[in-house]
């Protein structure tokens, strides 16, 4: 029942003796583990072989903004895209080439699709991961993503049931609270769980989030009253039931690991996660080792999961891997650009500010988010600047952080803005940034290209007379910005949630 997370490229070797024990049911690999698709397929032929039982390995592949397979695999736009490009059978087949490509590397287990319905546009963990804002809208390409999992050979989880993006608190940080009557999200974020359910999702993962009117007490991978009452009574799944990582400081901030993991088991958590701290891992293996004796969990319940977590071993079983040849074939790379093109939203356009014009002068003001701020130290220019150089010699450009961006990153975006014929500003996530949202507006005068890099919420804050949307910043959602931008084609995507509070 308990699935854990390490560091490293290889597996050290307590992960070796706890599969070969039958203390883990699996493991959750994350970009630590992660080199080349090669390394991966060998590290994860390595658990399996030392492990006693079968095991699920599990990784969260939704694409876009979440997306542990990166540089060397087939990187595709987000939920947020294909919601806008709204062709679902186009969904499916998004899903199925991130599913083959997990397959190839030993994947068996993808912690994905997140289906929450949008709801606060402050949320900072949902964001472009969600569908859109209409539940049937959300349920009708929730339907399609699993069927792409699924039918290549991976299991999916539906999350963060029951819905966690009515809040602006992110659970990693502390504890959401959300108001709701259960009948009023009957007809709104359960509508795409309920319809995972009736499709044969093979596993529904449970948020930290407590919503005090169903459950007074505790979060919600701790509720029997969301699992068992909401989840298994009322909604009728059968299938496997996750828990969100129990590291969080949602629970951290409140539970030890011994009591929480527990308190999930009792709920009616399948598997638990602790998916990073050794400690943890081995306090919450004791803890429920000795429930278990004790009779305060009983064995019939933990018979009840290891029969549910057998059913999906057996069913997304890896005796048979495709090649490694399939990782970023031309076949996946060009239906992810397709994807990624319709699902790019020109939201606003200038007569005459596409397509950008090669003898004109131009200036690239780009907010960059943590993990590419580092590789832009070493003297670097950003993936999308790369781009866009190939086709403007004259382009200038310069990159700022996001949050928190230096006097002298400032004084250098001034410089350049003020002596370009024209400004494009890529910003990342400006509506939660005060001080990227300030610069934004400084800089980018009456005539500036606006490029959403991230959330399209940017739009509702930022006057721009062109605007342009990517609904997420994966390799093939900034080719296809930069494609939009040149003119190859002219987007098509429809935004499907509201850019302003």
């Amino acid at each position: 029942m308990l699935v854990v997370g390490f560091q490293g490229h290889q597996a050290p070797p307590y992960i070796i003796d706890w599969l070969g024990e039958g203390r883990i049911g699996g493991v959750i690999l994350f970009t630590r583990n992660i080199d080349t698709p090669r390394q991966l397929r060998a590290l994860t032929q390595e658990l399996r072989q030392a492990a006693r039982h079968p095991i699920l390995v599990a990784i969260d592949q939704e694409g876009g903004t979440v997306a542990r397979l990166r540089e060397g695999f087939t990187e595709s736009p987000g939920a947020m895209a294909l919601g806008a490009a709204d062709d679902t059978r186009l969904t499916s087949q998004v899903s199925g080439i991130l599913a083959t490509e997990m397959r190839a590397v030993g994947v068996n287990w993808n912690l994905a699709p997140a289906i929450d319905v949008t709801h606060d546009i402050r949320n900072p963990s949902v964001g472009t991961r969600s569908l859109g804002a209409d539940p049937e809208h959300v349920a009708r390409h929730a339907i399609a993503q699993i069927r792409g999992f699924q039918e290549n050979g991976v299991a999916a989880t539906a999350k963060h049931f029951p819905g966690k993006a009515n809040t602006p608190v992110d659970p990693h940080v502390e504890l959401p609270m959300i108001k709701g009557q259960l009948d009023a999200m009957w007809g709104t974020d359960l509508v795409p769980f309920r319809a995972a359910c009736g499709a044969g999702v093979a596993a529904v993962m449970v948020t930290h989030a407590q919503f005090r009117d169903i459950e007074p007490v505790y979060p919600s991978t701790m509720s029997s009253r969301i699992i068992q009452g909401l989840l298994r009574e009322r909604i009728s799944f059968k299938g496997l039931v996750t828990t969100d990582c129990m590291e969080m400081k949602a629970v951290t901030n409140r539970y030890g690991p011994e009591e929480s993991a527990i308190r999930a088991a009792l709920a009616g958590a399948d598997t638990i996660l602790f998916s990073h701290t050794r400690q943890y891992q081995e306090a919450a293996y004791e803890a429920l080792l000795e429930a278990a004796r004790s009779g305060r969990l009983p064995l019939k319940q933990v018979d009840d999961s290891v029969r549910r977590i057998g059913e999906v071993k057996a069913r997304f079983a890896t005796s048979s891997l495709p090649p490694l040849t399939v990782i970023r074939s031309p076949m996946h790379l060009k239906t992810v650009e397709r994807a990624a093109r319709a699902g790019t939203v020109l939201l606003r356009e200038e007569p005459g500010a596409i397509p950008l014009l090669k003898q004109k002068q131009y200036a690239l003001i780009e907010f960059v988010s943590h993990p590419e701020k580092e590789e832009m130290a070493q003297g670097g220019e950003t993936a999308f600047a790369a781009m866009l150089r190939k086709r403007l010699p004259h382009l200038r450009s310069v990159w700022l952080d996001s949050v928190d961006p230096t006097g002298e990153q400032l004084l250098d975006s001034d410089e350049v803005a003020r002596t370009a014929g024209a400004v494009i500003i890529a910003t990342r996530n400006a509506h939660l940034n005060p001080r990227q949202l300030e610069a934004t507006k400084r800089l980018l005068g009456r005539s500036g290209i606006l490029v959403c890099l991230r959330n399209p919420y940017d739009a509702g804050v930022v006057g721009a007379s062109t605007t342009l949307l990517t609904l997420g910043d994966s390799e093939s959602s900034l080719y296809a910005a930069a494609d939009a931008l040149f003119g190859d084609y002219i987007p098509t995507g429809k935004l499907n949630v509201p850019f302003t509070v």
